[in-house]
């Protein structure tokens, strides 16, 4: 499955500041959650930096043929709770002799239909993938979120977009992984990650 659907909302008082500078801070705040580890409240210490884990394997689990059952939020961010769902396929097959995969989605529901494709890209250096989202519907690609899945198969990517023109932080989950099934979570957050509300949830399911 893939996040961001129609472009990311189909995907993640004060002084008033020029839109690029909303955009860098969001920017850098991106870079420091991707950087840091989730807190852990109780510890006196720090313990010693675990040796970055190669995770070039990490989405071979997905490869092949999944039913999907999707809800989505489509005005986000605005106190909205109107949900419509969808259902329908989502097909990964890997790509670059699997150093990469590519991802397509197709689902309906008595809104419409949304077509979308996801490409994700490792990268070995940093040791985390890129998720490429573009929809059929713009034509275009989003704002990659970037990330990499911990020890225990949770993968966390977050990402920087607009939502009605502005700058926004995006998360994107994918947890409760086994052979047969999965479930992805995308959430914006227009306050650097204070709050965060949840837009996208998919339960895919092997066909």
């Amino acid at each position: 499955m893939l996040g961001h659907g129609h472009d990311r909302r189909e995907r993640f008082g004060g002084a008033v500041r020029p839109k690029w500078a909303a955009a860098a801070g969001a920017l850098a705040l991106a870079a420091v959650l991707l950087a840091c580890p989730a807190p852990s409240f109780g510890q006196t210490a720090a313990p010693a930096p675990a040796q970055a884990r190669d995770g070039s394997r990490d989405f071979d689990w997905e490869i092949g043929s999944w039913t999907t059952q999707l809800r989505y939020l489509p005005e986000p961010l605005t106190g909205s709770t109107r949900w419509v769902e969808y259902r329908g396929t989502t097909e990964v097959r890997p790509v670059l002799g699997g150093r990469a995969n590519l991802v397509e989605l197709s689902v309906e529901g008595a809104s419409g239909k949304i077509e979308g494709m996801s490409l994700r890209l490792y990268d070995p250096k940093a040791r985390q993938w890129t998720l490429n989202f573009a929809s059929v519907r713009s034509g275009r690609l989003t704002p990659p979120v970037t990330g990499a899945f911990d020890a225990k198969g949770r993968g966390t990517f977050y990402g920087v977009d607009s939502v009605d023109g502005r700058t926004v932080l995006v998360r994107f989950i994918i947890s409760d992984v086994t052979p047969n099934s999965a479930r992805f979570e995308q959430a914006f957050s227009a306050d650097g990650g204070a709050n965060w509300e949840t837009n996208w949830i998919a339960v895919d399911t092997r066909r």
